[in-house]
């Protein structure tokens, strides 16, 4: 039997009205990065990371049809090119062309490179946003790993490591569950549910995003009871956030969609994205780093009288079956090179899993104050006012600004499915 290395990527708290915590080892913490260059890796990493996205997407809606779907792309992506750097030959190569890039024209030394630079920038303290991203790696006793990856790994990726004796299952199982829980203040139980007694490292990623809308709703203002086409038999009664604003939004007819921009305070914002009636196949199959890249460029600035449901989703993964498909094969084999890992023969990937969590609601944290009304600020013609109704499946995007990276990706077909 081979040893097994686990991976669980973990969403944690993305509350637009809830508030969350962040985690412990966050709490007043100065960032370890020293103002990291950008290069060139960077300003095509916000593509290829995208692209990566859209194409996991893809593989979801295939796995899970007509169902919520919810992940973070760049958790995923951040945590898989963690691991390529304890990989090598076809192994290492797997991981990365799953991930889009091409050693041939992009060296390894540039893509972490990217990668480091992309962590301290979401991980860069902000007033009015609580975003981090880590890892934690949960190391056996009887392996040896190499001390420049383990420099690395925490330089890089800002990765905690932990000695773990996985000789004691259920000990090791209450080990890693207690201190997720610890770390997460609670928002993660039980995390892990099974081990093999062959396990000797498992690798959690996590995510924390708490943000307030730039223009909170009025929660007076939420209608109750509204209808939510979720098929074309089947609708659900949702409560409807709504306000007349100014948003950036657009018609995009090339794929037969409505975009709207929702801003967040500081340094992020969402998309939210409705397409007409029977073509949600057609813009989910049409979605790239380009089609962003055309939104970026085209989206425009206008009142909109704006209904959007407060909704919460979540989604588990296992992503064992799904990276085998996107090429991800060696590292799940017994002839698995770890080798850039630790000594010795024999480490492979046994499970990779994913959950993700989703509130949306009316207010950014719940001390927001809502603005007092500005219907003296708004044209006197409301009735010119487009109309946008988020009252059937649409899909959801969550970047962070100055990376353009894709935070969180999803879709709602169902506000009231938990």
């Amino acid at each position: 039997m081979s040893p097994s290395l686990y991976m669980y990527f973990l969403l944690l708290g993305l509350h637009v009205t809830i508030h969350c915590a962040s985690p412990s080892s966050s709490e007043g913490k100065v960032t370890s990065c020293h103002s990291p260059q950008p290069n060139v890796t960077l300003y095509k990493m916000a593509s290829i990371n995208a692209d990566f996205a859209f194409n996991l997407y893809r593989r979801f809606i295939v796995e899970t049809p007509n169902q919520n779907i919810f992940f973070s792309p760049v958790s995923i992506s951040a945590a898989l090119a963690m691991l390529s750097f304890g990989a090598s030959s076809t192994t290492q190569t797997q991981i990365l062309e799953s991930l889009g890039f091409n050693l041939t024209v992009t060296p390894m030394a540039e893509i972490q490179q990217g990668f480091q630079y992309l962590f301290c920038t979401l991980n860069f303290p902000k007033k009015e946003l609580e975003l981090h991203m880590g890892n934690i790696l949960f190391i056996g006793k009887q392996l040896k790993p190499l001390a420049k990856f383990l420099d690395d790994v925490k330089s890089l990726y800002e990765t905690e490591v932990l000695s773990t004796d996985f000789s004691n299952v259920s000990a090791a199982k209450q080990k890693i569950n207690s201190h997720m829980e610890k770390q997460t203040k609670g928002k993660v139980m039980s995390l892990i549910q099974d081990l093999k007694p062959n396990t000797i490292m498992v690798l959690v990623n996590y995510i924390f995003f708490k943000a307030q809308w730039a223009n909170p709703f009025d929660p007076s203002k939420t209608e109750e009871g509204s209808s939510f086409l979720v098929d074309k038999t089947t609708t659900v009664q949702v409560s409807m956030m709504h306000q007349i604003e100014q948003y950036y939004h657009l018609v995009d007819t090339e794929l037969n969609c409505t975009v709207l921009q929702m801003d967040f305070s500081e340094k992020s914002l969402a998309l939210f994205v409705l397409p007409k009636e029977g073509q949600m196949e057609w813009l989910e199959g049409s979605m790239s780093s380009k089609t962003l890249k055309k939104w970026n460029r085209l989206l425009q600035k206008g009142w909109v009288d704006l209904f959007v449901p407060k909704f919460s989703i979540s989604a588990t993964y296992d992503l064992g079956t799904t990276l085998l498909k996107m090429g991800i094969q060696d590292a799940f084999a017994d002839h698995a090179d770890f080798s850039g890992l630790a000594e010795g023969n024999g480490l492979k990937l046994s499970n990779a899993a994913h959950n993700a969590v989703l509130n949306i609601g009316e207010k950014g944290t719940e001390d927001v104050i809502v603005p007092k009304d500005r219907s003296l600020d708004q044209p006197e013609m409301t009735l010119l006012h487009p109309i946008i109704q988020f009252n059937r499946s649409f899909l959801l995007l969550i970047l962070e600004k100055s990376t353009r990276s894709i935070l969180f990706l999803g879709k709602v077909v169902d506000p009231m499915e938990v």
